[in-house]
């Protein structure tokens, strides 16, 4: 499935509706359960009201970004990603808030340290579209400060469907082959989970897979997705509560939390 396809789609629609992008933030926290299990982790190791130095890797449409300069109080926010596009969208969009304390780079991870040092750095769902995930890895060691955290959201091995995202170049990560990497890279592991377990899985076909898959087939499909979602969210909505809060065997994502 080409994503970047739908990604691009919804980026026109935020130039087009800027007072979209907060609806199309809320729907990314309500349909996407990595986002759970990231916001999960980063409240469990930083309290907001202390000082964050935080560097979101690959930040794409920003929500991340987003996340910190809203939820703590003294945050310095560093974004990166290859496409100038959604970058620039959303610096726009830091400028009109007035967040002094955000600053963005386009630049291409494998290449790219950035001069400061930070608390926490955030890969979310990109190193399976990097072919040098271990000097990116390297780079992120390099400005980590001492008691930082670097968390990683990826497909696992078991996500076969990741096996046909054009833009993959690997299709997910198992736990050996992941902590072995950032051990190499001078991280220690401070904890793995498998995410999107059975019930998680069953909760993705619901809320992502499934609509989006009409709205490959034909756009009207979008006028009966507010009908879809009241029928199917709730269930895929407890769904979620159950995988983010049990330790799941398997699954088709890997949350990793790294110093």
């Amino acid at each position: 499935m080409h994503y970047d396809i739908i990604k691009d789609k919804f980026a026109r629609l935020i130039e087009i509706i800027p007072a979209f992008r907060k609806l199309f933030y809320l729907l990314l926290d309500l349909l996407l359960l990595r986002q759970w299990y990231v916001k999960k982790t980063i409240r469990k190791f930083f309290p907001k009201n202390k000082p964050l130095r935080f560097y979101d890797a690959g930040a794409g449409f920003g929500q991340y970004s987003y996340f910190i300069l809203k939820y703590f109080n003294k945050a310095k926010v560093h974004a990166v990603d290859l496409k100038t596009d959604y970058m620039d969208s959303f610096v726009q969009y830091a400028k009109l808030e007035g967040w002094q304390d955000f600053t963005a780079q386009q630049a291409d991870l494998v290449d790219y340290v950035p001069n400061d040092k930070f608390d926490l750095i955030v890969a979310i769902d990109i190193l399976e579209h990097i072919k040098d995930d271990i000097q990116v890895l390297k780079n992120f060691r390099q400005v980590l400060d001492d008691g930082g955290k670097l968390i990683i959201s990826s497909p696992s091995t078991f996500d076969e469907s990741a096996k046909f995202v054009e833009e993959h170049v690997r299709p997910g990560y198992d736990k050996d082959e992941i902590i072995l990497k950032l051990e190499n890279a001078g991280f220690r592991i401070v904890s793995f989970d498998f995410s999107y377990g059975r019930l998680g899985h069953l909760a993705w076909l619901l809320t992502m897979k499934y609509p989006m898959s009409l709205l490959g087939i034909s756009k009207l499909f979008f006028i009966l997705l507010p009908i879809y979602y009241l029928v199917f969210y709730p269930v895929s909505a407890l769904f979620m509560c159950i995988d983010v809060r049990v330790k799941n065997k398997t699954g088709t994502g890997v949350i990793v939390v790294a110093e």
